[in-house]
């Protein structure tokens, strides 16, 4: 039934007089919109507001299963407070789950409820009494047949029609415990209202939840400066980086690379004879971006050292940049797929003032758009059958929205083990839309973020406003393309801090190769590296002197012991009185596993400061003595009350275990 409301505008009208509203579900994105995101595993709690006019009793459940399944689970909801109700959740497998809720008026409760009170209250019962026989009739069709409380139901019924009969009635049956437990476990959900549409719930590996990334060119792990490494070559490394506590090994593109116009040393416009080319102008004459680049090595030796990685106990990601070389295949088989100039040609890259005459971009939004989102889900499944299940996207911002939600939909539908890192620095509300259509992980503005208002500022949005449902951020210290103004200028301690930062400050993190050595050296001006290894061989002495390879195996280690790590809410931030001193707080909900941590963001300066102990956080008295046991210089202490001090030399930071 339809009517118009005085705007003129058609609404639903109820179908039933009163009806039970559902409000404020948590968690959940845009009111539904999108899926909030959680770990395999995880056991969440999900809150909402349920609640009528009147003075009806209420029940509700959770329903929830893995989207496609055909039947809901179903958990009790419990009252919290303020009609608020709350159930707990355990994600059992990865993959995409959906839940909502179901609430119905307890009628039974009700009336016993208001038949108490009038007899409290000395009033005539013997109407409200039949009332309640006529439900407790009702309840035999929704008993299970032969079944011991059929049976027991059967009892009670004999037992009141015998107390009705008397004069005044009795009611002790009617009225006892024992049958509202039996009515409440049978319920009358004839009239229950269920909200609709579902929420929807993403669940990942662990995996996506934390990681400690190293990003690496292959190419760029031998000791030939006039060739580059292969494959082969570059798994001996391996042990090395593992050694240092990383999760997982990201390559750049590992595809054939183009000729045409192909860029030389520094990203001169020409290259001289024998110069590698950058790897992101994907594809020639040997393959495009389902092959690997011939001075690398075969598909087997990736295989290879897949499986190598594998054993270590890491995992292998690729980059997936949808850029094409002039010379990649799809130039000739598939022109449909490109941008085209009035004259016919196809467009080259470009992000005024600059031109990338090596690469031409893909047209998503094309004519042909559908074949091309198909072989781009080819190209995933293909690396996965070769045990990539890690995809850092380049430039996902400059593809349609569209394109990402189905391409991730569907092939986490088919393997929900399948994670993708978006690399989009852009604009905040467009890196965050690209986290709530199924990005798993995001890079972040943290490269950027030094002072201690921008990093405080920046993770408590991150940690306690609504995209921490959604919004995974992997701390980057720097990339093949950025080389921040800090690591420039600040030297070794600069190099230090900004580690400690990222590995302590968010569960995932990256670093690109080099950053270990303190590699610093930039084209004047420029975030760009001086003589960067997207252009050139490059041969790198992994034991140079002044590496903090030895802080980063620490503060690693630090992590892997502590779980309080692998969570980002469980961050906060506490008052310190100097402001190069950032002083913060990792404290698990147990709080079994606390942490406190102070950093140095000066580099050419030691910092002293007093700080605040988050006493009530740590379940202390004021009075109460505790013992300190700092992480990375081994020293132990005894700390008592609401202030402490801490002192650290350019670059130095203090992880501190409460006991």
């Amino acid at each position: 039934m339809f009517c118009q409301n005085r705007s003129g505008v058609t609404v639903d009208w109820p179908l039933q007089s009163s009806a039970i509203t559902i409000e404020c579900v948590y968690p959940e994105v845009d009111g539904g919109a999108h899926a909030a995101k959680r770990l395999a595993g995880e056991t969440i709690s999900i809150w909402v507001d349920i609640f009528k006019e009147g003075h009806d009793l209420l029940s509700a459940v959770l329903l929830h299963r893995a989207t496609g399944d055909a039947e809901w689970a179903e958990t009790p909801l419990l009252l919290f407070e303020n009609d608020r109700w709350t159930a707990e959740w355990t994600l059992e497998a990865a993959g995409l789950h959906e839940f909502t809720f179901e609430a119905w008026v307890e009628r039974f409760d009700t009336w016993r409820r208001d038949t108490e009170r009038k007899r409290a209250a000395g009033q005539a019962i013997d109407s409200d009494l039949r009332e309640g026989l006529e439900m407790l009739c009702a309840a035999e069709k929704r008993l299970p047949s032969g079944s011991g409380d059929a049976r027991q139901w059967r009892d009670w019924v004999t037992q009141a029609e015998a107390e009705l009969a008397g004069a005044p009635p009795a009611a002790p049956v009617l009225l006892s415990d024992a049958v509202a437990e039996l009515m409440r476990r049978y319920p009358d959900r004839s009239g229950a209202y269920r909200m609709l549409p579902p929420r929807e719930l993403m669940a990942d590996r662990p995996r996506g939840g934390c990681g400690a990334w190293y990003e690496m060119f292959p190419r760029s792990q031998g000791a030939d400066p006039n060739r580059g490494a292969t494959l082969r070559e570059c798994e001996a490394r391996l042990p090395e980086i593992r050694g240092m506590g990383f999760d997982v090994i990201y390559f750049p593109p590992i595809h054939p690379i183009g000729h045409t116009h192909r860029k030389g040393r520094n990203n001169s416009l020409r290259a001289q004879p024998g110069e590698p080319g950058s790897p992101y102008a994907i594809g020639s004459e040997a393959g495009g971006h389902d092959a690997v680049e011939p001075s690398l090595g075969t598909l087997d030796d990736f295989d290879h050292l897949v499986a190598a990685a594998r054993a270590l106990g890491m995992e292998i990601a690729l980059d997936f940049a949808l850029n094409c070389s002039p010379d990649h295949p799809y130039v000739r088989q598939h022109p449909e797929w490109f941008f085209h100039r009035p004259d016919g040609t196809i467009k080259y890259a470009e992000n005024p003032p600059k031109r990338y005459e090596d690469i031409y971009p893909l047209n998503f939004a094309g004519p042909a758009w559908r074949s091309l989102w198909e072989e781009m889900a080819r190209i995933i499944r293909f690396w996965a059958a070769h045990g990539v299940r890690i995809f850092r996207v380049d430039n996902p911002h400059t593809k349609p929205f569209a394109f990402w939600r189905w391409l991730i939909r569907t092939l986490q539908a088919e393997d929900p083990g399948i994670l993708f890192l978006s690399e989009a620095f852009t604009r905040p509300k467009v890196m965050k839309y690209l986290a709530k259509i199924g990005f798993t992980q995001s890079y972040t503005y943290f490269t950027w973020r030094n002072t201690k208002p921008e990093l405080t500022d920046y993770l408590v949005e991150l940690t306690q406003s609504g995209c921490r449902e959604y919004f995974r951020p992997n701390f980057f210290t720097n990339t093949p393309d950025i080389l921040p103004p800090i690591l420039q200028t600040g030297g070794r301690p600069a190099f230090l801090s900004r580690f400690a930062l990222a590995a302590t400050l968010s569960p995932n993190y990256g670093i690109y190769s080099g950053f270990e050595l303190c590699e610093n050296r930039a084209i004047p001006g420029t975030e760009e590296y001086q003589d960067s290894e997207k252009y050139q061989f490059k041969v790198w002495d992994w034991d140079r002197p002044d590496n903090i390879k030895g802080r980063i195996t620490l503060i690693n280690q630090i992590r892997r012991e502590n779980p309080v790590f692998e969570r980002l809410d469980t961050l906060r931030f506490h008052w310190s009185g100097n402001d190069q001193v950032l002083w913060y707080s990792k404290i698990n909900a147990e709080g079994d596993n606390a942490l406190l941590l102070a950093v140095n963001l000066d580099p050419h300066h030691g910092q002293d400061s007093e700080v605040e102990i988050p006493l009530a956080e740590l379940g202390l008295r004021e009075d109460q003595p505790f013992a300190v046991h700092e992480l990375i210089n081994g020293w132990r202490g005894e700390w008592r009350g609401r202030r402490a001090g801490v002192q650290l030399s350019p670059g130095e930071c203090w992880i501190l275990k409460i006991r």
